[in-house]
């Protein structure tokens, strides 16, 4: 175990969680909705310090970033535990554990595996990585330091004082898992959507963020809810922030049948009538979703197929061949990370 950081004694040995927006208060003993933040004499502990229990080299593409570093390869790890208890999960059985389990492989190792293995950087994903706070934040340090870059795929659930201390994570790739309260209250686990939003607002003054939106039929895939996404991110982000809509696929507790590929083609085409410039489709191959076009002229600026990059059509700094229009595709990790310092 490792003392936690982000939270405060009250009175008696209990202590408050500041890591995400629960804010869990914990008596002696008592352990967190994450389930690896436990209260141990007054003093909060992570459970899973150290404990990586998945690992994988993917394609950055995968996580998904399309505007970060594309066609880099990503050292992919995490521990078990999760704030969020989505009905929906994938990854169920190390986002909600009924036990601590991973194999023990310290913040150096994690670093010195993603050099091995000839990764560009390291993603911190799978389960939530704001839970594993800690762990991420110490491997990050190192990463950073011998030219990797970090990334966060994250439910944007973190407090805005973790966000404040994620300086060496270059970017988010964040859920907007609906634009209704009452969604995240019960799919997701009685959490609230006001405080992914805040997040993401956050993390957008401060890093490169993209969004992704898992549709599910008939609870989040409407066309007014579709709209108000779009419009929420023009108002508050900018036309230019990255939108991904992907299918989802029974999964855990939930049996709704599959999303059609008619559903993620139609949140695209309105998204974009609302004015997004880069909306994109996962988990279709082939799609035209899949690329990247000039918003100005309709140049094709990056072909994808799945999570392969098959043509990058760019200029040398990152403008559109054809008409000229700048394209905000991060290419360069030490040009970027300047960019942040000034």
């Amino acid at each position: 175990m490792k003392e936690a950081r982000f939270y405060k004694v009250l009175k008696d040995d209990i202590v408050m969680c500041n890591l995400c927006n629960r804010h869990c208060v914990l008596r002696d003993g008592d352990v967190g909705e994450c389930r690896v933040r436990k209260n141990v004499g007054g003093k909060l502990y992570s459970l899973v310090y150290g404990k990586r229990v998945a690992w994988n080299v993917d394609p950055i593409e995968k996580k998904p970033f399309y505007h970060f570093l594309p066609g880099s390869l990503a050292y992919s790890f995490s521990t078990v535990g999760c704030n969020f208890h989505c009905k929906n999960c994938q990854n169920w059985t190390i986002s909600q554990p009924k036990e601590i389990i991973g194999e023990e492989v310290p913040p150096e190792m994690i670093v010195d595996e993603a050099l091995r293995y000839k990764t560009d950087g390291i993603a911190y994903t799978y389960t939530e990585p704001t839970v594993f706070f800690e762990y991420a934040y110490d491997t990050a340090k190192i990463a950073y330091g011998k030219g990797l870059y970090n990334v966060f795929v994250t439910n944007g659930y973190m407090t805005k004082e973790v966000i404040e201390n994620m300086d060496v994570i270059d970017a988010s790739r964040i859920d907007i898992k609906s634009m209704r309260d009452e969604f995240y209250r019960e799919i997701c686990g009685d959490v609230h959507l006001d405080f992914v939003l805040e997040s993401i607002k956050e993390l957008f003054k401060r890093q490169h963020i993209e969004l992704i939106a898992l549709l599910i039929p008939t609870l989040n895939d409407s066309d007014d809810e579709i709209r108000a996404m779009a419009q929420w991110i023009i108002g508050h982000l900018n036309r230019d922030v990255p939108l991904h809509f992907i299918a989802y696929y029974p999964a855990h507790k939930m049996t709704l049948p599959p999303t059609p590929l008619s559903t993620l083609r139609r949140a695209r085409e309105l998204a974009m009538e609302e004015g997004l410039n880069y909306v994109y489709t996962g988990n279709i191959p082939g799609d035209v979703g899949e690329s990247t076009y000039c918003p100005n002229c309709g140049e094709l600026i990056i072909q994808r197929y799945g999570f392969e990059v098959i043509k990058v059509n760019l200029t040398k700094d990152n403008r559109c061949p054809s008409c000229g229009l700048p394209i905000p595709i991060i290419t360069d990790l030490e040009k970027y990370r300047n960019s942040k310092r000034d």
